[in-house]
């Protein structure tokens, strides 16, 4: 059905006359007509009757009238929420890994809630393959992601992809331990993410520059988790500099390469014309 038609059927129904709603949408009494004719033609049955001179609403043509009220009020909600000019609001689902939501995502809703009250932001914790199977999937709006420098992240083509930050990596080791180079780690076991790869890639990038193949023993999602684990003197692993570490673990840097995380904030090609949307993009970006 066209909504140009059910607003003259809804008029008709409100103002009984049309030439009153010829006069009141600016139309002529023949296209107001025509335009109900037609949309009986789309219905399937009549929606008007003759009274005299006069026409009047069918039974059928009073409950669609009934359901073009809120027909209509949902066409308008729509363009409205489309309305790249319009005051954000709506949920927005974001997916991302747990120092972005910390770092970026947390402050973004702490201001948001002041600037643009009615966007409603829902947070789901996930790694950057799951968020971004997530944002594949038009289950998320927005997706929080990393790669490293020794292991880039493939994109999509329908993705759109804005860098957000970068955090130098370095190795994480009991604090008793002498500074050593890599290689002198290779007799030791190794923690890696349990629900990425990415880490992983870049260890093996460094064991063999370093020639060796790295033990790999546990799998670890948590970095306070994976502190515990080097502290108690079950493994060394990678680990962001810059952060506080529990007691009794250094990250050492590292160097010839180093290595840095680099953040992104993913969102399907297009979508960021959308007010809530685009007012978290520009938050993360520039807050």
């Amino acid at each position: 059905m066209d909504v140009r038609r059910l607003r003259l059927l809804l008029e008709l129904s409100r103002l009984g006359s049309m030439h009153e709603v010829a006069a009141e949408l600016g139309t002529t009494t023949s296209s107001v007509s025509q335009g109900i004719a037609a949309l009986a033609r789309d219905v399937g049955t009549a929606l008007v009757e003759r009274d005299g001179r006069r026409v009047r609403l069918t039974p059928a043509g009073h409950r669609l009238a009934q359901h073009a009220v809120a027909i209509l009020a949902a066409v308008d909600a729509a363009r409205l929420d489309l309305d790249p000019t319009a005051e954000p609001a709506g949920v927005l689902r974001v997916a991302g890994f747990a120092t972005a939501i910390r770092r970026s995502l947390l402050p973004a809703i702490d201001d948001l809630a002041h600037t643009h009250p009615r966007i409603e932001v829902r947070v789901h914790e996930h790694e950057p393959l799951e968020a971004l199977d997530l944002l594949a999937r038009d289950d998320v709006d927005l997706a929080l992601t990393y790669d490293y420098n020794l292991a880039p992240a493939s994109w999509r083509s329908d993705h759109d992809v804005t860098p957000l930050w970068e955090v130098e990596w370095g190795l994480g080791v009991p604090t008793k331990e002498r500074r050593a180079p890599i290689a002198a780690y290779s007799d030791h076991d190794w923690i890696v993410n349990s629900r990425h790869t990415a880490d992983e890639d870049v260890l093996r990038t460094l064991a063999s520059m370093a020639g060796f193949t790295p033990r790999v023993v546990h799998r670890i999602d948590a970095l306070e988790l994976v502190d515990d684990l080097i502290a108690a003197g079950l493994g060394v692993a990678l680990l962001p500099r810059g952060r506080t570490s529990s007691r009794g673990v250094t990250v050492r840097p590292l160097t010839k390469p180093t290595v840095r995380l680099r953040a992104y904030a993913a969102t399907r090609r297009g979508r960021d014309r959308w007010p809530p949307l685009r007012a978290v993009l520009e938050r993360l970006t520039h807050g």
